[in-house]
């Protein structure tokens, strides 16, 4: 099948985005393996490989694997391991479930999986791993519409969901995957969730709006302070959540998020109460405000970073429907 690779050179280095279609069930390990690595979350895992095989779309399922390799020092494109840098994996799925499969445009593919390896991020990886996932979805799969679910605090993810692809938040969802450790969650946190959906036909739509004016106007849901904590590699400065204010009506509204969510969690998981709770109640705070804002007919429409008061700043942008 024609279509199921490209090569793209990244701030100097050449990768090679290409779907997975090996017979062999083995080739299916790395996947996995890289998975262990970037959420070192031993209770979750992928199936099988052999399994794993099986779902492959090419084979008898109708799963797409993506793999993302570095080029080998003396040239060329292994794809193994070690040249393995970042994978997305996701499946086909029905959204109403009376019409089930009899209707083409009922389908719709969820995204469960998109990671980079740790030496290899900030290249913009994981943006090219959804623009060729895309590309395979409406070429190949006849699919325009991808679901996926992504911590509402992770800046990172808003970003890259929100802001460039404009992907539309379909619902708020409380400790959805229960307790899920690992480097990228803790145990005491609860695991809230954005299910959010990306119509693959849609050019993205932002308002217009000065974020800056927004700042300075007061029209923050959620606002944030920093402050100087003893964190597990010693003191550092993190954001607290300074004040949450969800009795404003204005035609756009602020909720401000850490900057590193997964740095404040590392950083917090000390015995310190006080400390350790900072993440918290960023959840616990930021899940009320986005609940009851999208209650009350906000959407998010977009999400932003800036710089103010000589630090970096994240902010969600919620416009009144």
């Amino acid at each position: 099948m024609k279509g199921l690779e490209k090569v793209l050179e990244i701030k100097g280095k050449k990768f090679l985005f290409r779907v997975e279609e090996s017979g062999d069930h083995r080739d299916y390990l790395k996947y996995e393996e890289l998975r262990n690595e970037v959420w070192a979350e031993p209770k979750d895992n992928m199936a099988g490989s052999r399994n794993m095989k099986c779902e492959n779309f090419l084979h008898e399922g109708s799963s797409l694997f993506i793999g993302v390799f570095i080029e080998a020092d003396e040239g060329g494109f292994k794809q193994d391991k070690k040249h393995l840098v970042g994978f997305s994996y996701g499946f086909v799925g029905i959204k109403d479930k009376n019409i089930a499969y009899r209707d083409p445009g009922n389908l719709r593919f969820y995204s469960q999986y998109t990671c980079v390896r740790k030496d290899s991020e900030h290249l913009g990886l994981g943006v090219q791993i959804k623009e060729f996932q895309k590309e395979t979805l409406v070429r190949i799969f006849g699919i325009y519409t991808v679901t996926c679910t992504y911590d509402p605090l992770s800046g990172i993810n808003a970003y890259r969901n929100i802001h460039h692809f404009g992907m539309d938040v379909v619902d708020y969802r409380e400790a959805y995957y229960g307790q899920f450790g690992g480097l990228l969650n803790r145990l005491d946190v609860p695991c809230d969730r954005l299910f959010i959906s990306w119509d693959l036909k849609k050019e993205v739509q932002r308002p217009e709006y000065d974020l800056n004016s927004l700042i300075e106007s007061g029209c923050l849901a959620v606002e944030a302070e920093m402050r100087t904590v003893k964190g597990w590699s010693g003191p550092l400065e993190l954001e607290s959540v300074k004040d949450v204010n969800l009795d404003l009506d204005s035609d756009f509204l602020l909720i401000e998020i850490p900057v590193d969510f997964y740095v404040m969690l590392r950083e917090t998981d000390v015995e310190d109460q006080e400390v350790r709770n900072i993440p918290l109640e960023w959840r616990e705070k930021t899940r009320e405000a986005f609940k009851t804002l999208l209650q009350r007919g906000y959407r998010i429409a977009d999400f932003r970073k800036v710089k103010r008061d000589n630090r970096v700043r994240d902010f969600y942008i919620l416009k009144k429907q």
